[in-house]
This record gives C-alpha cells, sequence and structure tokens, in this order.
C-alpha cells in the first residue's frame, strides 16, 4: 500500500477495487454478522428468543463478498439463513435483534422474527421460510428494473436444497429468455437440512445446471471474500449492461446445524473442523495483514468495535417495546382493505 492508502497496483482486481477503509469495513461487517449470531445463538440458550433459528456461521465471506458492490437501489431476496445477507446489505443489528425479540423497535415490528427480515430502505426485500421462495421474487424484482429503464440489479441468494425445487428451475428459464439483470447466488454449504448434494443432485455442481438455461455460471471459493467479490462484481456488471443473469455457486460450509433443533449426526465432527480450519474471517484478517491494509491492532480495534456494537444491540432489543396483543391484525392488511 502507498502513501495515500491506495493498494498496489500488482494486487489482486479485488484489492484494486477498493480503498483500505472499505475492505476494513468488509472485515468488520463479517465480524458483525459472526457476533450477531453468536449473541442471538446465546440469547436463544437463555431463553430471551424463542421459536428456532438458522445460523451462517462460517459463510460470512459469501454475504459480503456478494453485496459489496451493490447500492441501495439494488435489491436483494435472502433466505431463512439469511441474517449475513441483511448486515452485508446495511441493515443494523440492533434493529435485527429488535426483530429476534419480538419487539416494536425490529425492521418488521416484531411480527417477522429471524427468518422474515426486511430492509427496503436499503434494498432488502426480506428473508423468506420457504426453500427457494425468494427466486421468483428476485426474477419479478429484476422484470420490473427492466421494465423500469433502469442500470440497477437484483440479487438472490438461496441454498443449494433450493435447487432442486421447481422455482428455481422456471426463475432461471425466465431469467434467461427475458434477460433479466438478475444474479443468481448460490451458497451451497454441502446440505440441504441433513441431506448432503451427493444424495440430492444429479450433477456434480449446482453451477453446471446453468447450461440448461444459456446462463453463464461461476463456482467460486465462499470462503474466500476476493474470490466471491470478484465473480459476483463482473455478474452485476453483466446485468447492468442488458445482458442478463448469472449463476454464481459459492462453495461454503455452516458449521452449526441446519437450525437450533438439528443434533448434526449427519455429518462427521471431523468434517466441521476441516471447514473450521477454513474460516472465512481469519483468512481475510490475514491477507488484509499480508498486504499492508490493516495491522493486528487494526483487526483488533475492528473485532473489538463490532461486539461492542452487538452487545449494544442486544440491550437495546431486551429493553424494547413490547407490541400490544389488541393490534395482532396491524399490517396484515392495507388500511384501505382493513
Amino acid at each position: 500500500m502507498n502513501a495515500a492508502g491506495d493498494i498496489k497496483p500488482n494486487a489482486r482486481p479485488f484489492y484494486q477495487r477498493y480503498n483500505a477503509e472499505a475492505l476494513k469495513q468488509a472485515l468488520r461487517r463479517m465480524y458483525l454478522i459472526r457476533r450477531f449470531e453468536e449473541g442471538a445463538e446465546e440469547a436463544y440458550m437463555r431463553g430471551l428468543i424463542h421459536g428456532t433459528m438458522h445460523l451462517s456461521i462460517g459463510q460470512e465471506a459469501s454475504a459480503v463478498g456478494s453485496t459489496m458492490a451493490l447500492r441501495n437501489t439494488d435489491y436483494i431476496t435472502s433466505t431463512h439463513r439469511g441474517h449475513g445477507h441483511c448486515i452485508g446489505k446495511g441493515a443494523e443489528p440492533k434493529l435485527m435483534f429488535a426483530e429476534f425479540f419480538g419487539k416494536e423497535e425490529g425492521y418488521c415490528r416484531g411480527r417477522g422474527g429471524s427468518m422474515h427480515i426486511a430492509d427496503v430502505a436499503t434494498g432488502n426485500l426480506g428473508a423468506n421460510g420457504i426453500v427457494g421462495g425468494g427466486i421468483p421474487i428476485a426474477v419479478g424484482a429484476a422484470l420490473a428494473i427492466k421494465k423500469q429503464k433502469r442500470d440497477d440489479v437484483a440479487m438472490c441468494f438461496f441454498g443449494d436444497g433450493a435447487t432442486n425445487e421447481g422455482a428455481f428451475h422456471e426463475a432461471l428459464n425466465m431469467a434467461s429468455i427475458w434477460k433479466l439483470p438478475v444474479v443468481f447466488v448460490c451458497e451451497n454449504n454441502k446440505y440441504g437440512m441433513s441431506v448432503s448434494t451427493e444424495r440430492s443432485m444429479a450433477v456434480a455442481n449446482v453451477a453446471d445446471r446453468a447450461a440448461a438455461y444459456a446462463m453463464p455460471s461461476v463456482i467460486v471459493d465462499g470462503n474466500a471474500i476476493a474470490d466471491v467479490e470478484e465473480a459476483i462484481a463482473e455478474a452485476i456488471a453483466r446485468a447492468r449492461r442488458g445482458e442478463g443473469p448469472t449463476l454464481v455457486e459459492c462453495k461454503t460450509y455452516r458449521t452449526r446445524g441446519h437450525s437450533r433443533s438439528d443434533r448434526n449426526r449427519y455429518r462427521t465432527k471431523e468434517e466441521i473442523e476441516e471447514w473450521k480450519g477454513r474460516d472465512p474471517i481469519q483468512s481475510f484478517e490475514t491477507d488484509l495483514v499480508a498486504h499492508g491494509i490493516a495491522t493486528a491492532e487494526d483487526v483488533t480495534a475492528i473485532r473489538e468495535s463490532a461486539e461492542a456494537e452487538i452487545a449494544a444491540g442486544i440491550e437495546f432489543a431486551r429493553t424494547g417495546t413490547d407490541p400490544d396483543p389488541s393490534e395482532v391484525t396491524r399490517d396484515v392488511y392495507s388500511p384501505e382493505a382493513a
């Protein structure tokens, strides 16, 4: 890095595209995601959160790398494992925690919970408890973008299990026919609930399925933020040029179970430990220090800053406003319909 804080010209595109501050902010968002989910898990164990949750610990690089090149006017649709996507797109953890805790201050006024967080102000059209449910929604948003002659894009996150749903194939086919500005991002963490991709897919890779729809595809290491961002940036640029959709498959892993009720009997401890050794946050930290973008002290400060924000967010949610039971149907219908 030179005296002005710019990245060396011989660095890979990811490090050329962003200045040092933006790269350190990306690391901070990865830490926010990790600490948010660890904090949510702890709150659940203490009985402060009810229901269940689906954690993406280990998948932070794909969430942040995919959203770095997006604007507020770009859209995303997410999944039941979508906390990282929300934070990557700019959501405030304290408002997400308020939603978890069922408080009025939450993004959906406490009505949505973990699986249905949305933030229209930042272009987040919402997570979805239906496997594959966000895919056709993203295609619809992309169609609206095209009809309005905007150069924005819609990005759709989904897991490997969703690619066996009919909605996946219908949506990719339609997006390709109409050359819609949509980027399909599959976070392939090897398991749809407890079923491995080896047992559930007839092809070796999700990306292989794009050929049936005359759509370009790419496979990346989903635990390497630079690999993810570079592939996504190219797909976004292609969509903005009006050249249609791309399917990006991020090979990654969730180190926690499918949900809080998952007893993890379908995979070995050795497999989990192996993937923990490929931790995306630690890898990014190492790269930032190696490139002279951050010091060890910078990394510590980033980590502590994220931890402080998460602690404050939990307290904000804990002391939030409980909904009035008499207003249980509020926001279910429009004022006109009511």
